[in-house]
């Protein structure tokens, strides 16, 4: 994520405007979940008592690819919405050398307001979906489903872990991007635990484990 951030940074700022590179980074939290996979799959891997390997992350990241692709399909067409909101209003930004300080902080609160209209959407969307998916044999709507009704039966706490979630992406890009390589594998834990403690997911069968196969 660090990698990809400063990349998509160099080039919006490069060949693009200020527009697209606000777009674009705040895009990036639709990559979030499904690149924390593997990170659902190290606390899985904890929570049965089995050594984390790496590898088998990446193995039960590329198992799931299929539904996962499934997941990017929405987030992709969400994603694509959000770019052209973000285009849009850069239409709209004075670009005459003369710019007001009003008419600059107008323009971020707008985009500001518009990002997180999306970034609510992409929340509700995936705040349990993804580590269900790893865990249960259920389909990447049904998981989808099963976040967004977790996320308005704990509404209180889903505000509160939303503006946490947030809070560390903003730290993350203020130290350019470095502090996202240990922000956001602590943010897929803990979402590996929130989702245990919130989905009650029992009559859902278990997804087999590869370590469990090899026993």
């Amino acid at each position: 994520m660090v990698i990809l951030s400063l990349t998509i940074s160099v080039l919006a700022w490069s060949f693009g405007n200020l527009g697209l590179l606000l777009g674009l980074l705040s895009g990036f939290v639709l990559l979030g979940p499904l690149l924390a996979i593997n990170l659902y799959s190290l606390s899985d891997q904890l929570d049965r008592g089995v050594e984390p390997s790496f590898r088998e992350s990446l193995r039960d990241a590329w198992r799931l690819l299929g539904n996962a692709m499934v997941f990017m399909v929405v987030m992709m067409v969400i994603f694509l919405v959000w770019a052209r909101a973000a285009s849009m209003l850069h239409v709209f930004f004075p670009s005459d050398g003369a710019t007001a300080s009003r008419d600059l902080w107008l323009f971020l609160s707008v985009g500001t307001l518009v990002g997180a209209v999306f970034s609510t959407i992409v929340f509700v969307a995936s705040a349990v979906s993804l580590p269900m998916l790893l865990d249960k044999e259920a389909d990447a709507i049904t998981c989808v489903l099963t976040s967004a009704n977790a996320v308005l039966r704990n509404k209180p706490v889903m505000i509160l872990w939303g503006a946490l979630i947030v809070l560390g992406t903003l730290v993350g890009i203020a130290t350019a991007f470095l502090g996202l390589a240990v922000i956001l594998p602590v943010i897929g834990h803990a979402t590996w635990h929130a989702y245990e403690e919130v989905v009650n997911a029992s009559e859902w069968p278990d997804r087999p484990r590869l370590s469990e196969r090899r026993r």
